[in-house]
């Protein structure tokens, strides 16, 4: 059994369980009770240790305060979502704990988890119990109990791990809408899978994982700067597909272009032939090529050339802080051309792609922070899922200031910015955004994603659904319908303001009936429509 670990051993106990993490996201985003299409708590946990697990990789020997604090400080910048940035302040906390120790025993571990623990409450504003919060919680108080009967770290692990499962079994019973589909939540059996993973890692179980390149092992991510141009043999990457016109013998070709350089992958199915080669003389293959038809795609790119650009991004990646211009400055969150186009009329800064099908990470939106050129830049976040990754930024910008506004929605986003005023304060405009955004009712039109049974609702994969304020409004398998029953809502109703905003997979023609039907529903309200572009949602409905 073993009694302690050192850097090396944290290293490997943080890899095992982005592995873990990342073999079973997709078990994870099936969780997420809500059957809407956009269930990601599993793609946003692992993004986030695996952000640990690629910087970990580089580091040659590390000490375990060292190896404790890269892991915390890559999830911090790499976290995504509410259980990516919970999953991060977890191993911040236990970092923490870690400073100044070269080894750690079951005792120290006990308290490190406690430590993350502690920092995951803090950091939540309204913990809520049935959540990943109750496993950490409880796993790290059996912990604690386990260190004073032995202070072996797999003794305490294995405790803790033990008392996750349980806990983790009564998410179910602790919150009801669990309950009522019958799962544990998503986000504990994230935690659970980490601690199962570093629990193999400690008994000499490496997961699916390779070793530090180091050991001549493959790393999670290629660091190109090892590699120098003029280590490239063979210049041109050549990709092309042949429409077969005749059943001429394909091995006398691929013995030429065998000769002709290395990385041969030809693939001949009697209608096409696929090659993919490199080689300095792409104009032979083509050549050769044409023997056998006609070409239905060419692909021809210099290795060379791409190995250079790759190097230079990567040693661009150092944060550029823009020197402030003017005092205030935004950025907003969107996904959708022209959700992004109506923020940069309204005077946005800078606009970071996402929302509804991948939240951005913390450095993503610290990123966009540091381009936009001013003293103090507001943070529209308009997903709830987005927001505390947002706050995680306020202790890591250098030379300005961030002010998180937290904007649930889209439209509360759009309808903040329309309260910004450049020459009045920050403190002015905080409240005065904050205010409008608490007057914006949001609706959306989305589909179900898998049949269920929730909120009284049976619903049947493919389903419109209408949520009103991220809550289950109705369901209809006719989109037109379901518009008709959103528009006799009571704050569509008793609304001055009704701005629709179509999405990607709905024609001008459909929206305009979208138009016409909220039109004529509510006779005393301004409607206005906008093609949003987003994905996933084929409609965002603000209601003022």
């Amino acid at each position: 059994m073993k009694q302690i670990i050192n850097g090396a051993d944290f290293r490997r106990l943080v890899i095992n369980a982005a592995a873990n993490i990342e073999n079973n996201k997709q078990h994870l985003n099936e969780l997420n009770v809500f059957p809407v299409p956009d269930g990601d708590t599993g793609t946003n946990m692992s993004m986030t240790i695996n952000a640990a697990s690629a910087d970990l990789r580089k580091v040659e020997d590390p000490t375990l305060e060292k190896a404790a604090k890269t892991a915390a400080s890559a999830m911090l910048r790499g976290a995504r979502g509410n259980s990516g940035v919970i999953l991060s302040l977890l191993v911040r906390g236990i970092s923490n704990a870690l400073k100044g120790k070269t080894e750690a025993d079951g005792v120290v571990w006990a308290e490190a988890l406690q430590s993350g623990v502690d920092a995951a409450y803090k950091a939540v504003m309204k913990p809520a119990e049935g959540t990943i919060l109750t496993v950490a919680r409880l796993a790290a108080a059996k912990a604690k109990e386990a260190a004073r009967e032995n202070n072996h770290i797999e003794f305490v692990h294995d405790a803790a791990i033990a008392e996750a499962k349980v806990a983790l079994a009564s998410t179910t019973d602790m919150n009801p809408v669990l309950k009522k589909a019958g799962v544990v939540d998503a986000g504990g059996k994230g935690w659970l899978l980490a601690l199962e993973a570093m629990a193999m890692a400690l008994k000499g179980e490496d997961l699916n994982v390779a070793a530090p390149a180091s050991e001549g092992e493959t790393k999670d991510a290629a660091d190109f700067s090892d590699f120098d141009t003029d280590d490239i043999t063979f210049t041109y990457c050549t990709e092309f597909i042949i429409q077969r016109e005749n059943d001429l013998d394909v091995e006398p070709f691929r013995a030429f272009l065998d000769s002709l350089g290395d990385s041969l992958v030809l693939v001949d199915d009697e209608e096409i032939i696929k090659v993919h080669v490199h080689t300095n003389d792409p104009g032979k293959a083509l050549h050769e090529a044409i023997d056998y038809g006609s070409f239905v795609t060419v692909k021809i790119e210099n290795m060379r050339l791409q190995h250079t650009e790759k190097v230079m991004t990567e040693n661009e990646k150092a944060p550029r802080i823009a020197a402030p211009e003017k005092p205030l400055g935004v950025v907003s969150v969107c996904a959708g051309d022209g959700l992004a186009d109506v923020f940069v009329n309204l005077g946005v800064d800078g606009i970071i792609s996402g929302g509804q099908t991948m939240n951005p990470s913390t450095q993503d939106i610290l990123t966009a922070v540091n381009a936009v050129p001013a003293e103090t830049v507001f943070v529209l976040p308009n997903n709830k899922n987005i927001i505390m990754a947002a706050e995680q930024c306020v202790g890591l910008v250098e030379g300005k200031e961030i002010v998180v506004l937290p904007s649930r929605t889209v439209p509360q986003g759009i309808t903040a910015m329309m309260f910004l005023d450049p020459d009045a304060d920050v403190e002015t405009n905080t409240d005065s955004m904050k205010d409008a955004m608490a007057n914006v009712h949001t609706s959306e039109i989305t589909y179900a994603a898998r049949d269920s049974d929730f909120d009284g609702f049976a619903i049947t994969q493919g389903d419109y659904m209408a949520l009103v304020e991220h809550q289950l409004f109705a369901t209809n398998q006719d989109l037109e319908a379901l518009l008709e029953q959103l528009a006799q809502s009571d704050q569509h109703q008793e609304a001055e303001f009704i701005s629709i905003f179509y999405g990607e997979d709905v024609t001008e023609e459909q929206a305009k009936k979208a138009e016409e039907i909220f039109a004529a529903a509510c006779p005393e309200a301004e409607v206005s429509l906008l093609p949003g572009g987003q994905p996933v949602y084929y409609y965002m409905i603000s209601a003022e």
